[in-house]
């Protein structure tokens, strides 16, 4: 797949998509991330991409014609289609569901805003939709569009080292991860590992696994819970660790008042 970005600082994309998963995915031949920037298409002695907002107010808005023409050559560096996604807080929100669909797309452009943001008649004729990475305000487009790249480029085929990583992971299947253990198995500090992963037993570590997953889900984002509807092996698993929880915290407590 194809990754072809539109920021103002090229640099910063390039070096965040260098390295790591992403980096080896580039150098595997399975990810492309190209970048566009606009001041190289601007027609005026300064490279202009920003003008003041009409109606007054802070800041400066980027330009359309820079963009547009940025755009129009993105469109002609290769032959596929490309879907166009412009970076804002007013976008919806991405997910790993988002995630996944983009990962079949061929080829995606980001548009990286700055200043104010962008004219909206740019976004009306040239954008396919806006994502936005979390509720909060960032300088400019490009911290996500690598968040994008990162999490899109992963899923690709042969990215990582063992495909069952992605499968695995929080929000894979609509809940968190269970908790991981490594060396040593007995911590001097610390203590041991929970036995069930020691035990060879795939169909115990499965389903310890899965509890904890949903645990681990009911405790910090139920939210999620209420998206996902749960089989009966699922749904006796959480009313298990629900009990199992409330039987230790209710002791820890207990000892806490004791000491008290």
């Amino acid at each position: 797949m194809r990754f072809d970005v539109v920021t103002l600082f090229p640099d910063f994309v390039r070096q965040s998509a260098d390295v790591g998963v992403v980096g080896r995915a580039q150098q595997r031949g399975l990810l492309q991330v190209e970048t566009w920037n606009p001041r190289d298409y601007a027609t005026d002695n300064y490279r202009t991409v920003d003008g003041r907002p009409f109606g007054g107010g802070p800041g400066m808005v980027m330009l359309i014609d820079p963009l547009r023409a940025t755009l129009a050559a993105v469109r002609e560096a290769a032959p596929e289609p490309v879907h166009v996604i412009y970076l804002s807080p007013q976008g919806a929100r991405l997910t790993q569901a988002r995630v996944e669909a983009l990962a079949k797309t061929p080829r995606v452009a980001l548009i990286c805003g700055r200043y104010e943001g962008v004219d909206e008649r740019l976004l009306q004729h040239e954008v396919d939709e806006e994502l936005s990475i979390g509720d909060y305000v960032l300088s400019g487009g490009e911290l996500g569009a690598a968040v994008i790249i990162d999490a899109v480029g992963r899923l690709q085929d042969g990215a990582l080292n063992d495909a069952q990583s992605a499968q695995q992971d929080s929000f894979s299947d609509g809940l968190l991860d269970c908790p991981h253990y490594t060396r040593p198995v007995h911590h001097d500090v610390w203590g041991g590992v929970p036995e069930v992963l020691l035990s060879g037993d795939h169909a115990a570590i499965r389903r310890w696994r899965h509890k904890q997953s949903l645990g681990r889900t009911w405790l910090r984002r139920p939210d999620l819970l209420t998206q996902r509807a749960l089989d009966d092996e699922s749904r006796a698993l959480l009313d298990e660790f629900r009990r199992e929880y409330t039987r230790l915290n209710g002791a820890a407590d207990n000892g806490r008042r004791n000491k008290n």
